[in-house]
């Protein structure tokens, strides 16, 4: 009885769900594609961001590079969440091939925060779709793909729970690749416990992507967990380390984002936790590092989309010389990537070439291992992704921490017209 009472309540939530995308992303513009009926069996709704492959819909990238390309395959997370017994329920807006915080390079246009529609507040980007569709009651949760923060700052702007795993944690098979060495799949959803739900699913190894963190890495990080925190947390946080690292509190923060972390920092510390300030120094050169690896990593990636190999091939017209085929290549992805894309091509193509690689390329990759030995430094476990010692002792020392808490966004932004 209690099953079958469980299962009708997971499918009038998917009634719900499916009444919410039909009323609600005419306005919203969270799904570019989706299922028509509701379900009527006892299934978890999931969105998927259109730069993950699905077999059932086309994976644009929001590009009209890919417009027409439709994958043989699923993506391995959403293989496993439909072996799972998940329902995907339709492909979510993204900035085109990832490459935005605001949602507004997109083919299928702009999205929309649900929260303030009438205002046009933007979603945050590049998985402002996924992000619009779980606080717009459309599923029960989504994948997004994060570069450089594109889930965790949809998440801030639409008031929902975003989880960016760590690096190889989750598979990236049969995602379109924008920047190898940063791109992660992660989850947004309106609980953290429905994100546990989702995560606890797609986080696996698996053979098909290099990345993915092997199974005895992933038994190595456990261990060093229950050894940290041999009782878990109930309602006291006592011996949990929260840093709190003066870098991401910049002159430019909305104080009413300044206020609220404060709340939240005041009631971890009432709870039992202790607040420890820090400081990692390399941060304010993040972002120009990011920047650059990122450009240079999407300028090889994006290089295979000319429209004879891959993508949507655009036919010469009478002003084309056709004599050599790089002009042919041209016009097909002139036409077909976006300004912003075709900027951080530009931007990326000039950091590989020779006379820049030494000042810009390897420059950012030295500042990448300062931020990396920064975080290191910073917690109190070890990184496991370098060699760690079978005698590695976790004796916590001054000021290393367990967690680092601060805000994902300076401000809220609203959308361009």
């Amino acid at each position: 009885m209690r099953v079958s009472t469980a299962r009708r309540a997971v499918a009038s939530t998917s009634s719900a769900f499916h009444n919410a995308r039909s009323a609600n992303n005419a306005t919203v513009n969270a799904l570019i594609s989706m299922v028509a009926e509701p379900s009527s069996a006892a299934t978890r709704d999931i969105a998927v961001k259109d730069n993950i492959c699905t077999t059932e819909w086309n994976t644009t990238c929001s590009s009209a590079m890919l417009k027409n390309f439709k994958s043989p395959y699923d993506a391995t997370a959403v293989r496993l969440l439909r072996i799972s017994g998940a329902r995907i329920v339709g492909k979510t807006n993204l900035d085109e091939f990832g490459m935005g915080s605001l949602n507004i390079h997109s083919i299928h246009g702009h999205v929309i925060n649900p929260h303030d529609v009438a205002e046009r507040r933007s979603t945050g980007g590049s998985s402002g779709g996924s992000a619009a569709a779980v606080a717009s009651g459309m599923c029960f949760a989504a994948l997004g793909t994060d570069t450089g923060g594109s889930i965790r700052l949809p998440a801030s702007y639409c008031g929902i729970y975003g989880l960016k795993p760590s690096y190889g944690l989750v598979s990236r098979h049969g995602v379109v690749a924008y920047a190898d060495s940063l791109d992660c799949v992660g989850v947004l959803a309106s609980s953290a416990q429905n994100i546990r739900e989702v995560f606890g699913v797609i986080c696996q190894h698996d053979y098909h992507d290099l990345s993915s963190a092997s199974p005895g890495r992933r038994a190595r990080v456990r261990d060093l967990l229950q050894q940290r925190f041999a009782n878990p947390f109930g309602t006291s946080l006592h011996g949990l380390r929260v840093g709190v690292p003066q870098e991401y509190f910049p002159a430019e923060l909305s104080p009413a984002i300044a206020h609220s972390t404060r709340i939240v920092l005041a009631r971890m510390q009432r709870l039992g936790a202790t607040i420890v300030p820090m400081s990692l120094p390399s941060t304010p050169y993040a972002l120009s590092a990011y920047y650059v690896i990122a450009s240079a990593e999407a300028s090889s990636n994006l290089a295979r989309y000319d429209g004879v190999r891959y993508g949507t091939y655009v036919p010469p017209d009478a002003t084309t010389d056709v004599t050599r085929a790089a002009h042919i290549y041209a016009l097909t992805r002139t036409q077909n990537f976006g300004a912003e894309v075709r900027k951080r091509i530009l931007l990326g193509t000039y950091a590989l070439t020779a006379e820049a690689f030494d000042n810009y390329f390897l420059q950012a990759q030295r500042v990448r291992q300062r931020i990396i030995d920064d975080f290191d430094g910073a917690f109190a476990l070890p990184n496991v992704r370098r060699v760690v010692e079978e005698e590695d002792t976790l004796l916590v020392t001054s000021p290393s921490v367990d967690i680092l808490v601060h805000p994902s966004a300076r401000t809220l932004r609203r959308d361009p017209p």
